[in-house]
């Protein structure tokens, strides 16, 4: 299959990115986390603080490790009820492990490796092992200079304690999901990249996220084989300051080929687990993949900044309420952030609530290797929502306008019955919703500039962003479920958008909602 019409399933056509005959192994699922056998370990410990502090110097190996659980660790376990209405109401449960992050189906695709330089242990590559809280040693020694390189010299990897490196393995939704899953796995590294940021920011260490790096040299650092998992992000940390870019360096750096590289550390061999005794092959994501990697630094772009396109809708626009500096708890509303579906209870929002939401959204730190040190996510990825029963402000579709922090009527009306009819499966109650948000992006996903690597990217700065809008939502008291199960088309009429090369990304429908009934339990200790 060509790989733009795959794409173009990806969002438009997703009925069809299924083979007919697909079923769901649900026997032979693999587990939700990734196993080494017979490698040293670090155990890390499990004293977790229920509150996080800044800290004034490197961390040691313990904060590391709080750093590492408050990302990705294994949070909760929770048990719900299946009501099988066709045998006589037969209940049955289904449990599943959480983080703190969302994922969709709870299979959490991604897995966490972090390259150390802390005195209390050997200076290497580790995976972390959320199983066990622990480090793995996947590889000892110093790569600071490896690492530099395949990143094209553009930030100082020597004066980072740590550099993290979020890597996909295909196989651990591809089993439920099918092809669909590719359009899950950039979302799933985005959210993770987006806790990633909110924990640095709360224990004050300044990270960079690098999504331009050389694939081979890094997945032959880590071990893996990218048939079978590839790295999607490269995150290199340090104690504040930010962690600047010299262009001048870049631009005098020489150029680094991937298969230059690789020959310059041995091959591992290590054994790893997933359960699965059938893996099924996935040819059009190893193809993607493939065409998304870059064999030499030269590859490498900065994007310019667009001049915004004024969209042909109705011009007014409601300021919304310049609200003080808005601040949580931030380890609290991570215990507390919850994904109502069919739970959602319809309810009033005010224009503060709305104007904090919206404001928190795009304000923090994104230091990338996309644009400028200052970070330009907003041009990127664009926020539109339907509102309902929003104090002061007609129901309607809106865009949201980050300079004048106010909303742009495209369109009045009460869409909740248009946006349910839009879902593939309804399993979230819309009418009972007041807030649907849509992040909207380039329809050509980048492509122009960064080929089809480009997707995926756009994919993880979507999932930054659906990470911040959850946890302020759940700040806020209320909760919020992404969807990608609904008719992007429809939306795209919707905010007459897909004329100027727009579409929308994912749906997040945001509000107030009860408990539901389930059995949880905390694994926090």
């Amino acid at each position: 299959m060509d790989l733009d019409y795959f794409l173009y399933q990806l969002h438009f056509d997703t009925d069809n990115i299924y083979p007919p005959d697909w079923q769901v192994d649900w026997e032979d699922a693999p587990l939700p986390y990734k196993l080494y056998r017979d490698l040293p370990a670090v155990p890390l410990s499990a004293e977790v603080p229920f509150t996080l502090e800044k800290l004034e110097e490197t961390p040691h190996l313990e904060e590391l490790g709080h750093f590492l659980w408050y990302i990705y660790g294994l949070t909760q376990y929770s048990q719900s009820p299946i009501i099988d209405e066709s045998v006589e109401k037969t209940i049955s449960f289904t449990g599943s492990l959480r983080r703190f992050v969302p994922s969709g189906g709870a299979l959490y695709p991604n897995e966490l490796y972090v390259y150390i330089k802390l005195d209390e242990v050997p200076n290497g590559i580790y995976h972390y092992d959320v199983a066990h809280h622990r480090l793995i040693l996947l590889r000892e020694g110093n790569f600071d200079s490896y690492l530099t390189r395949s990143l094209a010299h553009t930030l100082p990897v020597s004066e980072c304690f740590c550099t993290l490196f979020v890597s996909t393995v295909f196989w651990k939704n591809f089993y439920k999901y099918n092809n669909f899953s590719y359009r899950l796995q950039g979302l799933d590294a985005g959210v993770l990249i987006g806790q990633t940021l909110e924990v640095a920011n709360q224990m004050g260490f300044s990270p960079k996220v690098c999504y331009q790096f050389l694939d081979r040299p890094m997945n032959h650092l880590l071990g893996l084989s990218q048939q079978e998992e590839s790295v999607y992000a490269v995150i290199p940390i340090r104690m504040n300051p930010a962690i600047l870019c010299d262009d001048r360096q870049q631009n005098r750096a020489e150029t680094v080929s991937a298969s230059e590289l690789c020959r310059e550390v041995p091959v591992l061999n290590h054994v790893s687990y997933n359960r699965s005794k059938r893996v099924l092959d996935f040819p059009m994501l190893r193809k993607l993949n493939e065409a998304s990697m870059f064999e030499t630094t030269q590859a490498f772009v900065k994007l310019m900044k667009k001049d915004d396109q004024k969209l042909p809708f109705d011009t007014e626009m409601v300021l919304l309420p310049f609200t003080e500096g808005f601040s949580y708890d931030f380890a609290t509303v991570c215990r507390k952030r919850y994904s109502p579906d069919l739970d959602f209870t319809l309810g009033g929002v005010s224009q503060t609530q709305l104007s904090t939401l919206l404001k928190e959204l795009y304000s923090f730190s994104y230091q990338n290797d996309l644009d400028d040190t200052q970070g330009q996510i907003e041009t990127r990825v664009s926020l539109f929502g339907s509102l309902y029963q929003v104090e002061g402000i007609p129901n309607g579709a809106y865009s949201y306008d980050n300079g004048t922090h106010g909303i742009r009527r495209i369109t009045e009306g009460d869409y909740r019955e248009f946006l349910q009819s839009g879902l593939t499966m309804p399993n979230v109650n819309l009418y009972q919703v007041p807030l649907c948000m849509h992040l909207v992006g380039d329809v050509e996903h980048l492509k122009e500039s960064l080929g089809y690597r480009g997707y995926r990217i756009q994919q993880m700065e979507a999932g930054i962003l659906v990470q911040r809008l959850l946890l302020v939502a759940g700040a806020l008291g209320m909760g919020g479920h992404p969807l990608l199960g609904f008719d992007s088309t429809q939306c795209d009429e919707l905010y007459r958008i897909h004329s100027k090369g727009k579409t929308s990304l994912i749906q997040i429908p945001v509000g107030p909602y009860r408990p539901r009934a389930w059995l949880r339990g905390s694994l926090l200790s």
